[in-house]
């Protein structure tokens, strides 16, 4: 079969197609025919080994896969052997029917994405009615779905950030009262303007560096900065204890593998997604489909910034 492989750590250039076996799917395991694979920001850190849990090589990277299992089901799935290939195995716990209505793409976005989103708010927020909430790259995966289910589950205002007028013009069209520039320079001040000239009570962060630094510095007490990623690959400056006693602030750390395995964490999430994207009361947005073989070029393309909502790759092509 046909997969994105790499041999050796690095940047877009080491994704590379080979042929490789079929996997066989073993105990309480599903062999799917991929014909979507799910693209994400955290493929990008797995490729060059900087993510928060170590890679192994040679690695099939890709986290999530749409397809179809050999009893005809239509599945969307987190994988067990890389996603960027023509046939993946699964977990049956792993994989959930999509929908009449729910494009494959649509479906995706859900998997990692908008489940996470689903956590940010809910639990690692705990966002409570009529709470401001910062939603960073508010055009993404993640973000352009956290921005719509903010509004969903009682903000009070939404303010999202994302680098150019049309990632913002897009926030504003999901939900959001308002929409800023996300350079560093000057956020702090731009989130308290956007929110009336009052601190913001929740941020959603995943850049790092800067930016999580201009955020925690906009929480107001009682103010909740939740960290999911660091786009930037520079480290925030070290939260001191002090730092975070003197305002009542809080930093929070999610990881949505810390979901899987726990009852109710994910494929309820999963289960709620699917339906509101059906019925139309969610719109998870769809961005470019890559073939296979330009796996690289999703990769480069995403790092760049250049990208909007739900990247995948088509592996039918």
């Amino acid at each position: 079969m046909r997969a994105i492989q790499i041999t050796e750590f690095g940047g877009p250039e080491v994704l590379r197609v080979a042929e490789l076996p079929e996997p066989v799917a073993g105990p309480g395991q599903v062999l799917v025919d991929v014909r979507r694979a799910g693209v994400n920001y955290a493929d990008t850190h797995t490729v060059e080994d900087s993510y928060l849990s170590r890679s192994s090589l040679p690695m099939v990277p890709g986290a999530e896969v749409a397809g179809r299992t050999g009893d005809g089901r239509r599945i969307v799935a987190l994988t067990d052997n890389g996603g960027y290939a023509e046939r993946a195995v699964v977990h049956e716990a792993m994989a959930h029917d999509v929908p009449e209505g729910v494009s494959d793409e649509q479906a995706l976005a859900l998997v990692v994405q908008g489940v996470t989103a689903w956590h940010l708010l809910r639990t690692s927020a705990r966002l409570a009615e009529g709470e401001s909430v910062v939603v960073h790259a508010a055009a993404g995966g993640t973000g352009s779905l956290a921005v719509q289910l903010a509004r969903r589950f009682g903000a009070g205002r939404v303010i999202a950030t994302a680098s150019s007028k049309e990632k913002r013009d897009l926030a504003l069209e999901l939900g959001a009262d308002v929409a800023v520039d996300a350079a560093p320079e000057g956020l702090k001040e731009r989130l308290v303007e956007a929110n009336g000239g009052r601190k913001v009570d929740v941020v959603l962060e995943m850049t790092g560096g800067p930016v999580f630094d201009a955020s925690l510095a906009a929480l107001a007490p009682f103010g909740r900065l939740v960290t999911y990623g660091m786009a930037s690959r520079v480290p925030a400056t070290a939260v001191r204890a002090e730092a975070l006693m003197g305002r009542s602030r809080a930093v929070v750390g999610f990881w949505l593998a810390h979901c899987l395995g726990r009852p109710g964490m994910y494929r309820e999430p999963l289960a709620e997604l699917l339906a509101l994207t059906a019925d139309g009361s969610l719109k998870p947005q769809v961005g470019a489909v890559y073939p296979l073989e330009e796996a690289a070029r999703a990769h480069a393309d995403l790092r760049a910034r250049r990208t909007v909502g739900k990247l995948a790759l088509d592996t039918t092509r």
